[in-house]
């Protein structure tokens, strides 16, 4: 089972976490810069509160993964940045995590959540579809992702 907590995304454990995953979108779309103009921004300005939050998830004090959720109105956030180590992955971290971060988005005041992944992660689509995503528009403006997802939290 895993321990949730807070973290500043631009700090540690979060911050070696969030440059895991930035290496592994950048080897997966060429070089993609995820703080590029063009890319919807979610940095440590947009996952904090009061409004957002980044977790952290442990296991015996071990970083496993991590999340965040950033504000897109009064009652829709979306959620950014979740990663999960390789040494975790294939075990339902990642289903822990983003369960946890759309009961934090409820505690926030979040009726709606909102995510996106691009076509070569086609295994986050699929998980995000069986956690009752579905397919709505480019809400974000993201030029690379190609699935974006909603889901009712109340």
């Amino acid at each position: 089972m895993l321990c949730f907590r807070p973290c500043p995304v631009d700090e540690q454990p979060a911050a070696t976490l969030v440059q895991g995953m930035r290496d592994e979108i950048a080897a997966l779309y060429e070089g993609l810069d995820l703080d590029g103009a063009q890319m919807p921004k979610g940095g440590a300005a947009e996952l904090c509160p009061p409004h957002g939050t980044f977790l952290v998830g442990f296991e015996d004090d071990v970083a496993l993964c991590c999340g965040g959720l950033k504000r897109l109105s009064q009652d829709a956030c979306e959620i950014k940045r979740m990663f999960v180590v390789d040494c975790a992955r294939g075990r339902g971290v990642a289903r822990e995590l983003l369960c946890e971060l759309e009961r934090r988005a409820r505690e926030l005041g979040y009726s709606v959540a909102r995510l996106d992944t691009g076509p070569r992660q086609p295994h986050a689509q699929r998980m995000y579809e069986r956690a009752g995503y579905v397919a709505i528009g480019n809400f974000n403006a993201n030029p690379v992702a190609s699935f974006f997802g909603e889901k009712r939290l109340v």
